[in-house]
């Protein structure tokens, strides 16, 4: 049983001896080990010796005490991962303390992989079996909404913990990941919403004539995209823009082990990488759709002054007058919680990156692809909610 404890925020011990040192009590079938100094690779060579002696001590019990080491790199991590990993592999009980949460996450970080197992290799479906195909996406779909659950959670309590350190909790990075994914995105998404309104006005006009009642068509098109059109294609974009470049960047940084770096200086890499994007993400996307229904509704007043003959002030008061504000709502209630699906399906893509330029495109891929399926669901979900309860 290998236990580390670590109590963050205690005072470090003032050691004027920087040269590391072991001193052994024998208290039965218990040899407890006192380690101090400074662990680093410059000076591990003066107790390599005696480290691995201890691998070889017949007691059945070592605590090893690393509270006054002052000062440890790989080096002095990666001796104590050795002994307390041979010991371990010979069935003996390894007990470390420290109290330093750096040196805790440096020693995992180094002992990570060390207990001599061999990773199982993912499993692969069988194309031509289509139950294990359906269990093998059953598991992939549980795991990831597990991670989903676990990468929200540890967002909030990554703000946390920044937030006793900064009083602005990341305020810049979110400040950053805003002008990123909003103010960059304005253009491409007002085009988009302009062409569309006026396509939806065109054809609805077109097949509204036939009956005399072209100026319908205000109330198609306010209707339509202040509920769907508009938080939906807003949404598609994001997750076609935003959502593959928040995989990439996790994917990058987790090839390059920026964010094994991260921890190791005893940072929550989900709170400092994830939760800035995710804030992003959900203040950006109902101004992104507020904006997208105003595009849409000029694109409807163009088509509807030059094609139908509905003058911009004859449109705008019947717009008022038909439309109701609670078509609009609907579409802005939708926008954050699609934020939060596509941030979180990016993120949990670009973690499960591997070391390679081909796991980064595949994981790209699969980011965008899934998150925009997501948001096609979520919005028939509301639309189902919203029609259950006559809103």
């Amino acid at each position: 049983m290998n236990s580390l404890s670590a109590e963050q925020d205690l005072p470090q011990h003032n050691i004027a001896d920087q040269t590391p040192a072991l001193r052994q009590d024998r208290m039965g079938a218990t040899t407890r080990v006192t380690v101090s100094g400074s662990w680093t690779l410059t000076s591990i060579h003066l107790v390599d010796g005696e480290m691995r002696k201890l691998a070889a001590d017949p007691c059945e019990t070592l605590e090893l005490d690393c509270r006054k080491i002052s000062n440890m790199d790989t080096g002095g991590a990666w001796l104590i991962v050795r002994l307390t990993s041979e010991l371990m592999r010979l069935g003996k009980t390894v007990r470390v303390e420290i109290d330093n949460k750096k040196h805790v996450n440096l020693i995992g970080v180094v002992g990570a992989g060390t207990d001599g197992s061999v990773a199982d290799e993912p499993a692969v479906a069988d194309p031509y079996n289509p139950l294990e195909s359906i269990g093998h996406l059953a598991t992939e779909f549980w795991r990831d909404f597990m991670t989903g659950c676990y990468l929200l959670g540890s967002s909030i309590r990554g703000r946390r913990d920044a937030s006793t350190k900064s009083g602005l909790h990341r305020a810049i990075s979110i400040v950053h990941q805003i002008d990123h994914m909003g103010l960059r995105a304005i253009p491409v998404i007002v085009l988009m919403s302009f062409l569309i309104g006026a396509i939806i006005a065109q054809q609805g006009a077109y097949q509204l004539k036939f009956y005399g009642e072209e100026l319908l068509t205000v109330y198609l098109v306010g209707v339509l995209h202040f509920r769907e059109i508009g938080v939906l294609l807003t949404a598609i974009m994001v997750a076609g823009r935003t959502g593959s470049a928040i995989t990439a960047e996790i994917g990058t940084m987790k090839m390059r082990e920026e964010i094994d770096a991260l921890d190791v200086i005893g940072l929550n890499p989900v709170g400092v990488l994830i939760f800035p994007r995710l804030v992003a993400l959900v203040i950006v996307l109902p101004i992104l759709t507020l904006i997208s229904d105003v595009a849409g509704m000029a694109g409807a007043i163009v088509i509807g002054d030059l094609y139908v003959g509905i003058t911009p002030t004859q449109f705008l008061i019947t717009l008022q007058e038909g439309v109701s504000i609670d078509n609009l709502m609907v579409g802005l209630i939708k926008a954050p919680f699609m934020a939060l699906m596509i941030g979180t399906i990016a993120a949990i893509e670009g973690l499960k990156v591997g070391g390679s330029a081909e796991s980064l495109g595949q994981g790209t891929t699969r980011a965008v692809v899934r998150a925009i399926f997501a948001v096609v669901v979520m919005d028939g979900l509301f639309a189902i909610f919203f029609s259950a309860i006559d809103l």
